[in-house]
């Protein structure tokens, strides 16, 4: 099952409700209970299994009606990824605004130093070069770009097995340019992406001077 169905399938359900609630604003089983129209013994089913799966966790209490102490629940951090966010449409507009507005030498200069900054805030891990591809290879999965350090004789190459950005680069392929001066501030040493931007977009960087 694709991610995207098994996000729709799991907010079209009651738990899926909960989260909504508490993403609202924190809640006790009891005033869940009320809005749910669900038992209490209900809820805290609900609010077990997604405690479980990372979604939701205790806030605290605060006094009810009866004046006894109840748990007040939230949403986790984790939780804001299951709602959708149309970052590629709002970054698509972005670098179709840049371009228009800026030659092709400036529109790149603005783009890699987009990526530089990323990379600057990602931090290289110490080490040597082999032990910082491996930092950005977590990076870039980590940004959802599955990536795994490959080494065949003296090349060094990071290879994506996806891509975060791969809604973009059919239409706006200098996008690849950000994530290339991202990795490259990252290792402190220049690369070349070689992405596949087909219909499964895949990232690639070779590393220029690995030896």
């Amino acid at each position: 099952m694709a991610a995207g169905d098994w996000r729709e399938r799991l907010l079209a359900s009651t738990r899926g409700r909960v989260v909504a609630l508490l993403r609202r604003s924190a809640q006790t089983v009891n005033e869940l209970a009320g809005m749910l129209e669900l038992t209490d013994n209900a809820v805290r089913l609900h609010l077990s299994a997604l405690e479980r799966d990372g979604l939701v966790e205790p806030h605290g209490t605060r006094r009810e009606w009866t004046g006894k102490p109840a748990t007040v629940y939230r949403t986790t951090p984790g939780a804001e990824a299951l709602f959708p966010k149309p970052y590629d449409r709002v970054l698509s507009e972005v670098l179709v605004l840049l371009a228009e507005r800026n030659s092709p030498e400036e529109f790149e200069r603005l783009v890699r130093e987009a990526g530089r900054r990323l990379g600057r805030a990602a931090g290289p891990e110490s080490g040597d070069l082999a032990a910082r591809a491996q930092h950005a290879a977590a990076v870039l999965t980590e940004l959802g770009g599955l990536a795994e350090v490959e080494t065949e004789g003296d090349e060094l190459r990071l290879q994506g097995y996806s891509c975060p950005l791969g809604r973009l680069t059919a239409e706006q392929p200098r996008v690849c340019l950000l994530a290339e001066s991202m990795v490259s501030e990252m290792l402190g040493v220049p690369v070349h992406e070689c992405c596949d931007r087909g219909d499964r977009p895949r990232c690639a960087f070779r590393v220029l001077n690995a030896s």
